[in-house]
């Protein structure tokens, strides 16, 4: 069989035997299927090759936090017949017969707990996204700097229960001890339409971007229970554990100072608060925001749908949110310049930072704290070291003067940027 070369997206290295579609999942097999059918994908497979993917929907991103090498095709771009043996490396994106090629060594992953230094020794911090206390013990052993998002939405019990204040002690504790000795940014109960947890009704307006979700829902039972259930959990654990807390989802910055004051009656003032900035109007309030706030962290997936008009979680629309469109960069460059001297104050979370040669362009605009997947970190460490400060701003400034997104992808996949 010829070497395939599809699109990396979740690095790692699969053997399997090659299966269609998701019930033929198990660890033997590298499954092909398409975006709906991850919903369906109930055992791990070895790897995975997906079809037209909605790259920033939610289930595609759950492949990055679970950790299994995936790549990504294009309808019709590739015929990999039924029953083939094979070798799939989803940080090149080849995919080939045993023995076809010789795979990439990883790279070794940074001291947890410190900066990676770029080759002209600037600090770059590279923090971990995870969901659970097993994702923190991984971003731990990957070398992260910081758990710079837990995501508490999926902290509930097996049997889909409502959490109260007791188990979302023992959830959150646990998720700090597996991260220890590593700071930990809980992200508060962040619900959407695409990640309603069983113990939530129904709600009317409940939805995707221009709908209720995040902080807009704390004011909703029984979310509201659960928000300061969650605020007293933290309240508990704050003399134990280097803390921070994260509101998701805010537009204007009334909302935060009406959160931060009823924060404050739950914890105290030596946890830090920040603001998530996932929508165009927070993002370039940024100044307002970090004024208000301790950090803030730019929520680029939402973001970008936003920006794009164009929902995340439909494959039809996946060619809208184009990760190397120069818009995204120019919007970023404007957000940084109302950051000012506080951009150290801003996280980048979100997809974005993950994919092939976009990570010196961000550091090029001046970012330099990045929450990823711990699967990806030791790549993205390298890079990061690896990277002149200096050239990367003036990638990031040809990025920016583009007009057309091949011209951004020639430039930030050529070889010289990847080398």
């Amino acid at each position: 069989m010829k070497t395939i070369h599809a699109c990396p997206f979740v690095p790692g290295l699969a053997h399997g035997i090659l299966r269609h579609g998701a019930d033929a999942a198990n660890a033997q097999t590298i499954v092909i299927i398409r975006q709906a059918d991850l919903a369906r994908l109930t055992q791990r497979p070895a790897g995975v090759i997906l079809i037209d993917a909605a790259l920033y929907a939610h289930p595609t991103l759950r492949l990055l936090s679970q950790g299994i090498p995936t790549v990504l095709l294009e309808s019709g771009a590739a015929s990999l017949p039924e029953g083939s043996r094979l070798v799939l490396e989803g940080h090149t994106g080849r995919i080939g017969s045993e023995g076809a090629f010789q795979p990439l060594a990883p790279p070794a992953p940074p001291s947890p707990g410190g900066m990676v230094v770029s080759r002209d020794g600037v600090a770059i911090e590279m923090r971990c996204s995870v969901t659970d206390a097993r994702g923190a013990a991984a971003a731990l052993a990957a070398g992260a700097a910081a758990i710079g998002l837990a995501r508490s939405e999926y902290l509930y019990p097996e049997d889909g229960r409502q959490p109260d204040r007791r188990y979302l002690t023992e959830a959150c504790a646990g998720v700090c001890a597996a991260a220890k000795p590593l700071s930990v940014t809980f992200r508060l109960i962040d619900i959407a339409g695409d990640k309603r947890p069983p113990w939530l009704p129904d709600l009317p307006g409940l939805g995707g971007t221009l709908g209720l979700q995040g902080a807009r829902l704390y004011g909703i039972e029984p979310v509201r229970s659960v928000y300061l259930a969650q605020l007293d959990a933290l309240a508990a654990l704050e003399d134990r554990y280097p803390l921070r807390i994260l509101l998701p989802y805010l537009v204007a910055p009334d909302e935060l100072e009406r959160l931060h004051a009823e924060i404050r009656g739950h914890v105290s003032g030596t946890v830090p608060v920040g603001s998530m900035l996932e929508t165009p109007a927070a993002a370039l309030a940024v100044r307002e925001f970090l004024d208000l706030a301790d950090f803030a962290a730019l929520g680029l997936n939402d973001l970008m749908q936003c920006l794009f008009a164009a929902d995340r979680y439909r494959p039809e629309l996946r060619g809208y949110l184009d990760p190397y469109s120069p818009v995204i960069y120019r919007f970023l460059r404007d957000v940084a310049g109302q950051a000012g001297a506080d951009l150290g104050r801003v996280q980048v979370n979100g997809l974005l930072a993950q994919l092939p040669g976009v990570l010196p362009a961000l550091i090029g605009l001046g970012y330099r704290a990045f929450s990823v997947d711990p699967v990806m970190l030791p790549w993205l460490a390298q890079r990061a070291r690896q990277t002149d400060t200096c050239a990367a701003s003036a990638l990031a400034g040809a990025v920016c003067a583009a007009s057309r997104s091949h011209e951004v992808k020639s430039l930030l996949l050529s070889p010289q940027v990847l080398a």
